[in-house]
């Protein structure tokens, strides 16, 4: 299992010039969920993957699988109720890294998130964010995929 390390954001609005960047649409739903450790799977663009994930925070350990389309779909019923839809942009950053903003779709509709993933802790303490992504909730539980998917918005917020 390989170590990922993110920060996340959410934004007041999508950024300027977001439809320029390549997107892609994305189906998650969660098939398990026990503490801090989640299986799920998804569907990005006409892939499907099984994914395995632990921990909280900015530091994660996960385990993706691509699966066939035939196995997403016999698994995808297990996962309602747990479900989230969203439109992946991916916008570059500095030092060589990439913003993944992610607009939430039907009942997150007016959600925007932004994260960058970081090749170490190093890297992750020195990234200084820009004005336009926001608040940061990288160590907030209620702002991680699957809280969103079980829960809806933590923040009160009107959806929409």
């Amino acid at each position: 299992m390989a170590d990922e390390i993110e920060r996340k954001f959410v934004l007041d609005a999508p950024p300027q010039g977001l439809d320029e960047h390549p997107s892609e649409p994305i189906s998650q739903g969660y098939v398990a969920l026990d503490g801090d450790v989640e299986v799920r799977v998804r569907r990005r663009g006409e892939r499907a993957y099984l994914t395995i994930k632990a921990g909280g925070g900015r530091r994660r350990v996960e385990q993706e699988l691509e699966i066939e389309a035939a196995r997403f779909e016999a698994l995808w019923p297990l996962t309602a109720g747990r479900r989230i839809v969203k439109r992946r942009y991916v916008v570059p950053a500095q030092d060589a890294l990439m913003f993944e903003v992610d607009v939430y779709e039907q009942e997150l509709a007016g959600l925007v998130v932004a994260e960058v993933e970081f090749p170490d802790d190093a890297a992750a303490n020195a990234f200084r964010s820009p004005e336009w992504l926001g608040r940061e909730v990288t160590d907030d539980p209620r702002w991680k995929n699957q809280a969103l998917a079980l829960h809806g918005r933590p923040d009160g917020r009107p959806e929409g």
